[in-house]
């Protein structure tokens, strides 16, 4: 107990553009959380974070946590709901002359897959449709991670999870969250990722300076979920572009950009082969068949676009 308040302590005395202190009870390697240091780097204290039920609520350890702005917790499918009421006091105070301009917070919403592609994706069509002034972070480690890995509407083709250990895997397919999103033709639409952090750092700059819903899904690689040694998570990262399984690009002004194709892409099993929720892809025997059909899907997308 005593070494719990000394790591709140450290915390609560941290400078403020520092997002997390020792002891914080998040995995090793996260890629949700290397891409929320960036995100908040950028973003600053001057902001109230719409948290939903998932992995990066247990960075608060109550009565703290680790932002120097404000955070509220909500349920799972919630938070675009939360931001909608925070984001209108904001707007009352300021008419009321009670909030000075400067003052001001920008809300943002924090969520995993798990709300962003199932359970909050209906509240979040409505924040979007009343054209809410906030900025949404999707942490996209394609399963609940929070409570075991179970399949969900970010899961992958083939990936073995705790609620799809079959032969092959997940037989469903990940959702086009961008493109679900881009179709409410809202301010901006970005994928990230934090082994790209140049790309991610233009990217929440261009956030930050747009009003209206601003929507970022970063692929968060996740070392228990996927089942890879953790100093991994960088270069499974950098795979995912160099693949093109995860390609970089934004909705702006009504067009879609892509910004960084791989030229001559490496093939995507050299991205799976480095993840256990695949293993059975490779061994005891190559299953030649999905291996093929996992690199056609990627190719079609790719061949499908004008750079």
């Amino acid at each position: 107990m005593t070494e719990t308040k000394a790591t709140l302590r450290r915390m609560k005395d941290l400078p403020s553009t520092h997002l997390l202190g020792t002891g914080t009870p998040m995995c090793a390697g996260c890629g949700g959380l290397g891409a929320l240091h960036e995100i908040y780097d950028i973003l600053g204290e001057k902001t109230v974070f719409v948290n939903a039920a998932g992995c990066m609520t247990l960075l608060s350890v109550y009565p703290f946590t680790p932002f120097r702005g404000s955070w509220l917790y909500t349920a799972m499918a919630s938070a675009p709901a939360g931001a909608q009421g925070i984001r209108d006091a904001l707007d009352i105070l300021r008419e009321s002359g009670r909030l000075a301009p400067e003052e001001d917070l920008e809300v943002v919403v924090l969520t995993g897959d798990g709300a962003a592609y199932g359970m909050g994706l209906s509240a979040t069509s409505g924040a979007m449709e009343r054209d809410l002034n906030f900025i949404y972070i999707c942490y996209d480690n394609e399963g609940y991670g929070n409570t075991g890995q179970q399949y969900s509407g970010a899961t992958p083709h083939a990936a073995k999870t705790a609620t799809s250990k079959g032969a092959h895997g997940f037989a469903g397919y990940k959702k086009d969250l961008f493109s679900i999103w881009a179709a409410h033709r809202p301010a901006y639409v970005a994928t990230v990722i934090f082994s790209e952090p140049l790309d991610l750092a233009r990217k929440i700059e261009t956030a930050k300076n747009l009003q209206g819903p601003r929507m970022i899904i970063a692929l968060a690689p996740c070392p228990p979920g996927w089942d890879y040694d953790p100093k991994e998570s960088v270069e499974i990262g950098k795979l995912a572009v160099k693949t093109g399984v995860w390609p970089l690009k934004e909705y702006i002004d009504g067009k879609v950009v892509h910004n960084k194709a791989p030229r001559e892409r490496l093939p995507v099993e050299e991205y799976l082969k480095k993840q256990g929720r695949f293993a059975h892809l490779f061994t005891p025997e190559r299953d030649e068949a999905l291996l093929a059909q996992l690199q056609a899907k990627v190719d079609a997308y790719w061949d499908g676009i004008e750079l």
